[in-house]
């Protein structure tokens, strides 16, 4: 694609960016001699009509809208099977580059972040126009410092980590909300959901739901609770902490309702850190008729709307109905009859005319409580179990009626205790041990160091392993066994004594120690007996240092030698004597004229300083006298 000149002024010149459906281009548009980005839809899906009409579509609608923060689109078309969407070309890193560039960002530029994030948002959702890919990856963030929100509503094939597709649900999998999970109508509240899940990275550095795999990652969306974010940061405010649990309610109702909303409370956070973010109140107590939720499989599609018409829906609402009202009048027999409808055991002592009272059987095994219960001529029925952190499993921990009252038609119901509750242990691999203290802290669990050991890939202090093993379904106050990073292991070597080996020696004795040889500095000498040999190293011999260390030496090189013997140039003319001093690396001293008689010795050299024959440095300036015939 590289060359390639869509509308005769659109010119390819590099690929600077892939996502599941589309491919970005730097371009040079020759019309307005500026740099463009052209995405162009992928060629397996040029032939599908529903998908490139999407396509055109919904980048024409976000065309139209205008804002600061939302990455401008200029023009939409197409040339053979090539359909493309030319846009802004953002100068700058994805918001994700910066996350991972960084491990966390300050909570103060998260909020300037998250601010201008919700601004491209309420732009779009007051023009019907909800995203649906709220992501670090579709946000650009400028060298300025300016926030570009892209991909509204475009990217929509699968992929290893979105769950996308042009009737499918849109979103991906570690950002998107629990109604995209279920394939359910979304709004702009699932906006909101994808936004307080990209703030919660940018100020724990951690994503809130993370597993092998999308479907995996939908149903924690589904069922699991958030860890607060300020469990992971401490520093973060406990009213930035609070909006982004807002966020991120599985029930919409819980969230913010707009993201104006949103906005207005991240801008009063900004100027006021103990602003309080007050939660959603929402009524749970009352009877309400929902739809129900199918978790997601593996091999299953999903869809973004539910199927389930007017009609079949009115039919489960008066099933509903009849069942609740069943339900109603077999708890109204329960509560007249004492919950049983067993024959009285005719065997038992006839105490229908006596006072018998319920005795007390809390703590005894079921075994024990059913003995004394029948003993006093009373019928033991098992009602439930439930947990109880005191009394052990299969003991008693309530009876109906209470100890000391009596027994309706002589029957006492008792409730049997599961034990303990029991959490599920969360995965604390890849935090340092004082997070994770935390983490589990917060489920009721211990952290127990068992071991430390030394590891090349797991930094120092962070978690390598631990038992119980992450979603064991473990009792509160279960020690979790960790083993602790010491980080790479540090191994010792001995520094040699290099002094008087050659540099080729040396070399080979720092390779056996497992050492290397650093700078070579030159000391000249004229002793030949020194040449190549060390003079100095800058980690004296038999200092113990980590192996890989660096020691540089200094060594000797034999100065060359320049001197030169200076020539003979008597009776030379003062031109002959530049040339022959040159090729001597000699030059031309002070010269003086001393008067003569005789034609012949005109322009001759007589003598010179130093004398021929002298050793003398290279580049010595000769003096000369020579002859100069006087004029009569």
């Amino acid at each position: 694609m590289i060359g390639t000149i869509l509308n005769n002024r659109y010119e390819l010149l590099e690929k600077i960016g892939e996502g599941g459906m589309a491919e970005v281009y730097k371009a040079k548009c020759h019309k307005l001699n500026r740099y463009d980005a052209v995405k162009i839809l992928k060629r397996d899906y040029a032939n599908d009509p529903a998908v490139v009409d999407k396509f055109k579509i919904e980048a024409t609608a976000v065309a139209n809208l205008s804002d600061n923060n939302i990455i401008n689109i200029f023009d939409v078309g197409s040339q053979g099977d090539i359909n493309y969407i030319v846009m802004e070309y953002v100068k700058g890193k994805t918001l994700k580059q910066i996350i991972k560039e960084n491990v966390r960002l300050s909570y103060e530029r998260a909020i300037d972040i998250a601010i201008q994030i919700a601004k491209a948002l309420d732009c779009a959702h007051r023009n019907n126009i909800i995203h649906r890919d709220v992501k670090p990856q579709n946000i650009m963030v400028t060298d300025e410092g300016v926030v570009k929100v892209t991909d509204f509503g475009i990217a929509k094939a699968s992929s290893n980590v979105t769950i996308t597709n042009s009737n499918k649900v849109i979103g991906s999998a570690h950002y998107f909300s629990p109604e995209q999970a279920r394939g359910n109508f979304v709004d702009a509240r699932t906006d909101i959901y994808s936004l307080g899940i990209v703030l919660y990275e940018m100020v724990s550095g951690k994503l809130p739901f993370d597993a092998e795999s999308p479907v995996t990652i939908a149903l924690k969306h589904l069922q699991d609770d958030a860890i607060p974010p300020k469990h992971l940061n401490s520093s973060i405010p406990e009213s930035l902490n609070a909006l982004i649990m807002k966020c991120i309610q599985k029930d919409p109702n819980n969230r913010y309702q707009t993201v104006r909303e949103l906005l207005m409370d991240l801008l009063r956070i900004q100027k006021d850190l103990n602003y309080e973010i007050i939660p959603s109140s929402v009524e749970k107590d009352h009877t309400r008729i929902m739809e129900p939720v199918n978790i997601p499989h593996a091999d299953e599609e999903f869809d973004d709307e539910p199927k389930v018409n007017i009609t079949t829906k009115k039919i489960l609402l008066f099933a509903l109905a009849g069942i609740l009202v069943v339900a109603l009048g077999a708890l109204s027999a329960w509560a007249v009859f004492g919950g049983t409808n067993k024959t009285p055991n005719t065997n038992k002592p006839d105490r229908t005319s006596e006072e018998v009272l319920v005795p007390n059987v809390i703590g005894k095994t079921e075994a024990e409580a059913k003995a004394e219960i029948e003993a006093l001529g009373l019928e033991f029925e098992v009602r439930d179990d439930d947990y109880d952190d005191e009394i052990p499993a299969g003991s008693v921990i309530k009876t109906f009626p209470a100890a000391g009252e009596k027994a309706p038609n002589n029957v006492v119901g008792v409730r049997l205790s599961k034990g303990p509750r029991k959490n599920t242990v969360p995965s604390v691999l890849d935090y340092d041990v004082e997070q994770a203290k935390i983490i589990l802290q917060n489920l009721n669990f211990e952290l127990v160091i068992s071991d430390k050991q030394y590891n090349d890939t797991v930094p120092k202090n962070f978690i390598i392993s631990q038992t119980p093993t992450a979603d064991t379904e473990a009792e509160k106050g279960t020690k979790v066994q960790v083993v602790v990073s010491l980080g790479p292991e540090v191994v010792f070597s001995t520094v040699p004594d290099l002094k008087g080996k050659t540099v080729k020696e040396a070399e080979a004795l720092l390779t056996t120690a497992k050492l290397k040889l650093g700078n070579k500095t030159e000391v000249p000498t004229k002793d030949q007996t020194l040449a190549d040999k060390i003079a100095e190293q800058n980690i004296a011999a038999n200092t113990k240092v980590e192996e890989g260390a660096v020691i540089d030496i200094k060594y000797y090189v034999l100065e060359e030698d320049k001197t030169v013997i200076v020539p003979n140039l008597m009776g030379k003319t003062i031109e002959e004597a530049e040339t022959i001093l040159a090729q001597f690396k000699l030059k031309m001293g002070a010269q003086e004229a001393v008067p003569t008689d005789i034609d012949e010795d005109n322009g001759k050299i007589f003598e010179w300083s130093p004398a021929g024959g002298t050793s003398v440095e290279e580049g010595t300036a000769i003096n000369i006298k020579y002859y100069e015939k006087q004029e009569e």
